[in-house]
């Protein structure tokens, strides 16, 4: 089985920046024209993409739209969204805008019915967050830690036809340290929802060891810092997790 690589697009302010440990105070700007990046990930093979509004994740509304747009229409592959999308206002008005996919974290966990409902009314299209510190899901841009396990949060959409859990370790995100395979895989083993890896990812041996799990559930691994920083190549990691 192949895996699914996505670069990542994280937006503050209209640039393109990338977070450590989800702090908006650790942000390194590593561009000021996302449709511009959106083009060099293509140009390099990608297929998927993966955005992420992050004044839109505190704010809880939509902040870096204009450039979410000028993303999307750049881009020629999918395009998979998150970041402050917590009504079904703002789920349509991303689909209508020719997003593929949108991330629902925090919505996910305060209000399930929206995302059992989207998920039904658009099928395939619906990704769930499963972002955690030690184990326990984060929300509200990581800001706040809910007292339900990634486990359990991910049971809950079980039978619910989402596309994807999207695990993200907070605190290896943005600091190179590696993925974290060994949760990835268990929480890939313990659920048939497909899952995609996030944070940390390091370097090729990272796109190496997921691609193995593949067959464990593992749909994809979303890297951003990595390849900004040039620690890891594009093309390599596309043709590593084609197998």
């Amino acid at each position: 089985m192949s895996l699914i690589v996505f670069p990542a697009i994280d937006l503050k302010g209209g640039q393109v920046v990338r977070l450590a440990e989800g702090d908006m105070d650790r942000a390194t700007i590593y561009g000021d024209n996302p449709a511009a990046q959106a083009l060099l990930f293509a140009e390099a093979g990608a297929q998927h993409l993966h955005c992420v509004d992050l004044d839109g994740a505190f704010a809880g509304r939509a902040v870096n739209a204009e450039a979410v747009e000028t993303i999307v229409k750049a881009f020629p592959g999918h395009v998979q969204l998150g970041g402050g999308i917590r009504d079904r206002a703002a789920i349509e008005r991303w689909f209508d805008l020719g997003v593929s996919r949108v991330v629902i974290g925090t919505a996910a966990l305060e209000n399930p019915d929206l995302v059992k409902t989207a998920a039904k009314d658009f099928p395939g299209g619906i990704v769930v967050a499963v972002d955690a510190r030690d184990g326990m899901v984060a929300t509200k841009g990581w800001a706040d830690v809910s007292t339900v396990s990634i486990v359990d949060m991910a049971r809950r959409f079980e039978d619910a036809g989402v596309a994807a859990l999207l695990f993200t370790d907070v605190g290896r995100d943005g600091l190179l340290k590696g993925c974290n395979i060994e949760a990835t895989v268990d929480l890939a083993r313990s659920t048939a929802i497909p899952v995609i890896a996030s944070g940390g990812v390091a370097g090729i041996s990272d796109i190496h060891m997921l691609a193995v799990h593949a067959k464990d559930g593992i749909e994809g691994v979303i890297t951003g810092r990595a390849l900004y920083d040039g620690r890891l190549d594009l093309a390599t990691a596309l043709a590593v997790a084609a197998g």
